[in-house]
C-alpha cells in the first residue's frame, strides 16, 4: 500500500499565510496543488472538522454536530463538551455508536494497512479521528492502540498545547511514525495557531509567532517525507487547516434571552437546549415536533446579532441532519471590520456555560463567516501537479483523495477525489 501524510495547522486562515510569518508554507503552496476555493464544514469547529476529515462526510452523515452536543443519557437532553476525554464513551453508551460513517483509519485497517494519528488538540477532536480503535491515536489526555487498548503513560503524548508541545509532537511524529513505523496513513494535528488565537488577538505578535511555529513544524514533516520518498510518487502529502477565525465582538447569552422571552423554562432546563459552538449554535428540543421550534426560530430571526437561522430543509443545505432533536441552527452575524492588528473579520459568539470566560477581542470560529470558512489546502506528491485549482473543495474531499491514492474504495462519501492536474 502507498502512504499518505496529513498535517493540520488548526485554525490557520488562508489569508494569514504570508512570506513573513509562514515562509515555508508560502513556498510549499507555490510548488503544490493549491486549492484556492477551499472551505470548511458547519459548524466550523475543530471536533466536527476532525470527523469530516476522517470520514469524508458532512455532519449530517457522520453525526458529530459541534464542539458541544446535546444527548439524552436517560434523564433528558443535556449539553456536553465533545472535547472531554469521556465524551466518546458517553456518546456510545447513550446512542450505541460513535460516528455513523467509517473513518479512513477503519478503511485502511480493513485493507490490511495501519493508521496512526498524533493530535495535540482536545481529546474529543483527537479521538474522533478514529473513535472505534482501528489504528493508533495519541493525545495528551490518553493514547490508544487497536481495539481502543489504552497505551501505557510512557508511550503517550505527555505534552501541552502550544508551540513547545507541537514541537515535541512533531519531532516524535517524524522519527517514530514516518521513519520507523511507516504506516499507510499518518496524521499530525497541531494545536497552533488555534491555541494562541483563542487567547490573544489575531495578528498580534503572539499570534504571528504561533503561525511561524506551525510553519516550522510543517517544514520538518515535509522534509522528512521528501527524504523518504525523493520522487514524490509513493507518499501523498496533504497540508491544510480545519477552519479560520473571526475576532470576537460580543458574547450573547442565548439561554437567558430564550428564558426572558418565555421560550425556555429555565437556564438549565432540557425543554430547549442550546449547544454553543463559538460563532454558531444548535438548538435541541425535547419535543422536536412541537410549535415551540417555529416560535424559537421566529424569535431568533428578529435579533440583530444573527447572521442566519436554519430550520427544516435549511439544515440539510448546511450539511446538518434532518429528523434529529437539533431543529434550529444559527450562525452569528459577521462583518469585515479590522482588529487593532489589521486582521479583518468580527463576529459575535454564543455564551458557553461550560467555559464561561471573556474572550472579547480574541479569535473564535464555529459559524459561516467568510474568515472562519477560509481554511487552506495544499497537496503534493502522489502525481499531483503544482498549480492553483479554482474548483470548490471542502474538508470532505480530503478522505476520498487519500483513499484514492492508497488504492482503496471511497464509496458512500460526500466528498470526491481532488484533481491531480489544473483545469486546462
Amino acid at each position: 500500500m502507498k502512504r499518505a501524510v496529513i498535517v493540520i495547522c488548526d485554525s490557520l486562515r488562508r489569508d494569514l499565510i504570508t512570506p513573513e510569518d509562514a515562509p515555508f508554507l508560502t513556498e510549499l503552496g507555490n510548488r503544490s496543488a493549491q486549492f484556492a476555493n477551499h472551505s470548511g464544514v458547519f459548524p466550523s469547529t475543530t471536533r466536527t472538522s476532525a470527523a469530516s476529515i476522517a470520514t469524508g462526510c458532512l455532519p449530517a452523515r457522520h453525526g458529530l454536530l459541534g464542539n458541544t452536543m446535546a444527548i439524552d443519557e436517560g434523564d433528558g437532553l443535556v449539553c456536553l463538551s465533545v472535547g472531554k476525554p469521556d465524551f466518546r464513551d458517553r456518546l456510545h453508551r447513550a446512542t450505541g455508536r460513535t460516528l455513523h460513517m467509517p473513518t479512513m483509519a477503519e478503511r485502511v485497517a480493513r485493507a490490511g494497512g495501519t493508521a496512526i494519528a498524533f493530535s495535540n488538540v482536545s481529546p474529543g477532536a483527537a479521538y474522533f479521528l478514529d473513535p472505534d480503535g482501528y489504528g493508533w491515536v495519541y493525545n495528551a489526555a490518553g493514547s490508544f492502540g487497536p481495539g481502543r487498548r489504552p497505551l501505557p503513560a510512557e508511550e503517550g503524548l505527555a505534552v501541552g498545547k502550544g508551540e513547545a508541545g507541537d514541537n515535541a509532537v512533531t519531532e516524535r511524529f517524524c522519527a517514530e511514525v514516518l521513519r520507523d513505523r511507516a504506516p499507510a496513513l499518518a496524521v499530525l494535528w497541531l494545536s497552533e495557531p488555534d491555541y494562541t488565537g483563542h487567547h490573544t488577538p489575531l495578528g498580534s505578535p503572539e499570534h504571528r509567532r504561533a503561525i511561524a511555529a506551525a510553519d516550522a513544524n510543517v517544514r520538518r514533516v515535509a522534509e522528512t517525507a521528501a527524504g523518504l520518498d525523493p520522487g514524490g510518487e509513493e507518499i501523498l502529502f496533504v497540508v491544510g487547516s480545519d477552519h479560520g477565525m473571526e475576532t470576537v465582538a460580543e458574547t450573547i447569552d442565548l439561554d437567558r434571552l430564550l428564558v426572558d422571552a418565555g421560550l425556555k423554562r429555565a437556564p438549565g432546563s432540557s425543554d430547549v437546549v442550546v449547544a454553543p459552538n463559538g460563532t454558531a449554535a444548535l438548538l435541541y428540543f425535547t419535543e422536536p415536533e412541537s410549535a415551540r421550534v417555529a416560535e424559537v426560530a421566529r424569535f431568533l430571526e428578529t435579533q440583530s446579532w444573527i447572521g442566519r437561522v436554519f430550520t427544516g430543509a435549511g439544515l440539510a443545505e448546511t450539511g446538518l441532519p434532518l429528523g434529529s432533536s437539533a431543529r434550529v441552527a444559527i450562525t452569528m452575524k459577521a462583518d469585515d471590520r479590522a482588529n487593532p492588528y489589521g486582521v479583518p473579520g468580527h463576529s459575535h459568539i454564543v455564551r458557553d456555560s461550560l467555559e464561561p470566560k471573556d474572550v472579547t477581542g480574541f479569535g473564535q470560529h464555529g459559524g459561516l463567516g467568510a474568515n472562519e470558512q477560509r481554511p487552506f489546502l495544499f497537496v503534493s506528491g502522489g502525481g499531483f501537479a503544482p498549480g492553483a485549482r479554482r474548483i470548490r473543495s471542502s474538508l470532505v474531499d480530503i478522505a476520498p483523495t487519500v483513499l484514492h491514492h492508497l488504492g482503496l474504495a471511497a464509496a458512500r462519501l460526500d466528498g470526491r477525489p481532488l484533481p491531480r492536474f489544473p483545469a486546462a
